[in-house]
């Protein structure tokens, strides 16, 4: 008798077990859901409560613009926006694709076509902001006609930096690309004349400040000249810049008409942002065409 009380009662232990299973994994799923429904919700305003917002940022001054113009501006829109800075050009963009970050100011137009196409991300740039131009930078050079035959040059390795990269040296006549070659999608492959023997070597981007040690030039884009302290005064020559290679301010497309969304695309063709540029450190960045 006693055994069969037992068995009952581990057969009722098993169906509460299950039960209380199945109910966790219901709980669990509408946890999910609301977080999903959350994260969607997560760039309106509530009418008396300040909404946060992370801006994703690489080493730079995109980081300081963010911090110092941007976010003081977007305040009266009921936003406190902080930076997170990322040390690639990689992570910021799948971090915002995954809604860990709500937006990032890190990239030019060109870099977010391409990286959003080779990785299948639903990214928008909703607007424009000044911009440091790459630059030609070298501690034994002083000017480009001084670059001697088989100088070591060190460019960019991803794929959009290293094409803006070979343009700017094209620019200067120290290469010529391909005539049929799309200038955007550019490799070292692409080189038809190299006069003066060049020795390109491609780098990740973050190390180009420091490899001017071992090279004898390299060519930085601005946020990593301005982390390195790199005067723009002092750069052999600054890219002539194409609203290709401009800084935009993205957001997942999901986001273009959220409340933050509206309000930082507003606000970037702002006079009010524009005079505060001009009142700032970054007054003698490149500008988008729409200024």
């Amino acid at each position: 008798m006693t055994i069969a009380i037992l068995k009952k009662s581990n057969g009722i232990k098993r169906v509460l077990a299950a039960v209380l299973a199945a109910t966790t994994l219901v709980s669990v799923a509408a946890c999910g859901s609301n977080n999903d429904s959350a994260s969607k919700e997560s760039l309106n305003t509530t009418k008396g409560k300040t909404t946060e917002i992370t801006v994703g940022v690489c080493p730079g001054p995109y980081g300081d613009m963010v911090e110092k113009v941007i976010a003081p501006l977007l305040k009266d829109d009921g936003f406190d926006v902080k930076t997170k800075v990322f040390n690639d050009y990689v992570q910021p963009n799948k971090a915002l694709a995954s809604g860990s970050i709500q937006a990032n100011l890190f990239q030019h137009g060109n870099y977010l076509k391409k990286f959003t196409a080779d990785n299948h991300l639903d990214l928008t740039s909703i607007g424009q902001t000044p911009t440091l131009g790459l630059g030609i930078y070298s501690k034994k050079y002083k000017s480009i006609k001084d670059i001697k035959d088989g100088s070591t040059v060190s460019i960019a390795n991803d794929g959009s930096n290293l094409a803006r990269s070979l343009g700017v040296l094209q620019q200067q006549g120290l290469v010529k690309l391909k005539g049929e070659v799309d200038a955007t999608k550019a490799t070292v492959n692409d080189i038809a004349s190299n006069p003066k023997n060049l020795k390109i070597k491609t780098i990740d981007a973050a190390q180009l400040a420091r490899s001017l040690d071992t090279v004898d030039v390299a060519l930085v884009p601005g946020n990593y000249s301005w982390a390195a302290k790199l005067d723009p005064s002092s750069a052999l020559a600054l890219e002539k810049q194409d609203d290709g290679v401009i800084e935009v301010f993205v957001v997942r497309t999901q986001d273009v008409d959220s409340d933050f969304g509206k309000a930082a695309k507003k606000l970037l063709t702002s006079q009010k942002f524009k005079d505060a540029i001009a009142k700032s450190e970054f007054k003698d960045f490149g500008k988008p065409k729409n200024w």
